[in-house]
């Protein structure tokens, strides 16, 4: 009985607790819903996660990077002179032929050119061009030339047409020129009081035909190997039938071992055969042949730019070693430089490049070649943006040199002129020449040549040669259509041989000469040239007065 009320006790405490309990929850709750509706509940929420935009993805063009070229040609870079030009030549008014060139700026190549003047004077040039300088190329231009001086026969005209052409392989240039040209005179440097010729036979008259032929790289190649072969053929003849046909081929290759060495190899040969037809007593023919090995190496190297090298040279059956040994030393860079050398060459004596000095020569019987070697040295030197000056003295030694002197043999009257051949003579040579130029508004270009002839044995003086040559040109753009230029030619003069064998001397003479050209618009520009405008009737070769004052004025048309 106990036990069980016991038990009973302790159900009837668990009720009782488990009542007030529930009590105190009933009463928190309600408490709760009191501060809740008195004041609203804030919910702050805190995360660490932040919303980021997605970048765009960007295309990127990327080019493949070339492969190394082991067999690139290293040049070391020199900084030019930041002038417009750098020849010592006066600048012509008359568009120019282009040159054989992968990079060819073609510019306005279809032109045509007229003019007259005092002396009967007219002269007309044309050319054209063809193809886009890329993949081919041909330029053809031809001019004529016709002048009638004062003295009887003091006449001149000459024909010439020549066509340029270059075709562009990958690497490669094929190119090739063709060239006619025709030049008629007349002697006229005697006594025509005296004498009595017809025109014809005083009458001159020579026509030449130059072929040539050449392929080159334009690329390096595998072998690093440069090579230029050219073939060229000449015809050259005068009206009396005499002849002289010439096969030219060179053969040059160069190698550049690494960006200072580079080697070079030349075979040239100069094959000439001259003939005469109804040459009175009898006719004549000849071979002229020349033959030339050269071998050399050079070195260039931060300041110094060196080349040595030696040519066998075969003269027909004359065997020669002749010198090519030359080099530049920058004292200051690009500023100052020393120059010198010790080179040597054969000038061939044919009757096309004898009579392109002198045309009044006589029938040639024979050919005999000139020997020269020259030992010089100089400076090289420009100061500030514009102006340049090159200054050089050389000893010169000749064999077989050829002088030109009057024919006053036995019934000759002295018209024409014969060959004396002096074995061996000494020239000590002074030359300079300076260039001043102002981008393309201004130009001036001056030089002197002072020849001191030693050593004359064969002959008595050194005869038709000139001691003492000044040459001076000036281009200035004054207005931008307008051009204005001057020449200048002073020389120095030489002795001749008159009639008896008795020495004399020339004159000194100055030939001034201007001109101008005005651009009326894109297509069409005047011109002006004055030449001799002291009207000096100086002598370059005894009896044969030049012209005096002469002008010359046209249009140039450019399609």
């Amino acid at each position: 009985m106990r036990l069980k009320f016991t038990i009973a006790m302790i159900r009837s405490c668990s009720f009782r607790m488990a009542g007030i309990v529930l009590f105190q929850l009933v009463l928190l709750t309600a408490s709760a819903q009191r501060d809740t509706l008195k004041k609203p509940q804030a919910i702050e929420i805190i995360s660490a996660y932040k919303p980021i935009l997605r970048s765009v993805v960007k295309i990127n063009f990327s080019g493949t990077a070339l492969p190394a070229d082991s067999n690139r040609t290293v040049r070391a870079y020199q900084l030019p002179s930041q002038q417009l030009f750098y020849a010592y030549q006066a600048v012509p008014l008359k568009p120019l032929a282009l040159e054989n060139d992968t990079s060819i700026y073609l510019g306005q190549r279809n032109y045509a050119k007229l003019g007259i003047g005092n002396l009967q004077t007219l002269y007309a040039e044309a050319g054209v061009g063809f193809g886009d300088g890329r993949n081919r190329l041909l330029n053809i231009i031809g001019s004529f030339r016709n002048s009638k001086g004062k003295i009887r026969f003091q006449d001149y005209s000459e024909f010439s047409i020549k066509a340029n052409g270059s075709y562009f392989l990958p690497g490669k240039e094929v190119y090739g020129s063709l060239g006619f040209q025709q030049r008629q005179q007349f002697f006229y440097g005697y006594n025509q009081q005296v004498f009595d010729f017809s025109k014809d036979q005083l009458r001159q008259q020579f026509q030449s035909i130059n072929i040539k032929a050449g392929i080159r790289n334009t690329e390096p190649n595998e072998l690093g190997i440069d090579y230029d072969p050219t073939i060229q053929v000449k015809f050259f003849a005068n009206k009396d039938r005499n002849s002289e046909s010439s096969f030219l081929i060179d053969l040059p290759v160069t190698k550049r071992w690494d960006e200072h060495i580079n080697a070079g190899l030349l075979f040239r040969a100069d094959l000439t055969n001259y003939a005469s037809k109804e040459l009175l007593p009898e006719d004549i023919s000849f071979s002229n042949n020349v033959a030339l090995l050269t071998a050399k190496v050079g070195y260039q190297k931060n300041s110094l730019n060196l080349t040595i090298g030696a040519t066998a040279s075969w003269d027909n059956s004359d065997f020669a070693f002749l010198p090519n040994i030359y080099g530049e030393w920058q004292l200051v860079e690009n500023k100052f430089s020393i120059i010198g050398g010790w080179v040597g060459a054969i000038n061939k004596n044919t009757m096309q490049n004898l009579t392109a000095i002198n045309p009044f020569l006589s029938t040639l019987r024979s050919q005999t070649n000139t020997r020269e070697t020259e030992f010089y040295g100089g400076v090289k030197a420009q100061i500030g943006n514009h102006f340049q000056f090159n200054a050089k003295a050389g000893f010169l030694t000749y064999r077989n040199y050829q002088f030109f002197v009057n024919d006053y043999r036995a019934g000759a009257e002295g018209k024409s002129f014969i060959l004396s051949d002096e074995s061996t003579m000494n020239n000590f040579r002074i030359k300079a020449d300076m260039s001043y130029v102002n981008k393309e508004h201004f130009t001036i270009n001056a030089g002197i040549t002072l020849n001191g002839f030693t050593g004359v044995t064969d002959n008595e003086k050194a005869w038709h040669t000139v001691p003492m040559e000044i040459n001076a040109s000036l281009r200035w753009w004054i207005l931008k259509p307008l051009l204005l230029k001057a020449d200048c030619y002073i020389f120095g003069g030489g002795n001749y041989l008159e009639v008896g064998n008795l020495s004399r001397s020339f004159n000194g003479a100055a030939d001034f000469s201007a001109g101008a050209e005005y651009k009326i618009n894109r297509r069409f520009s005047a011109f002006l040239d004055i030449n001799n405008i002291f009207g000096q009737n100086y002598q370059r070769w005894h009896n044969y007065p030049v012209y005096g004052i002469n002008f010359l004025a046209g249009l140039v048309a450019r399609f």
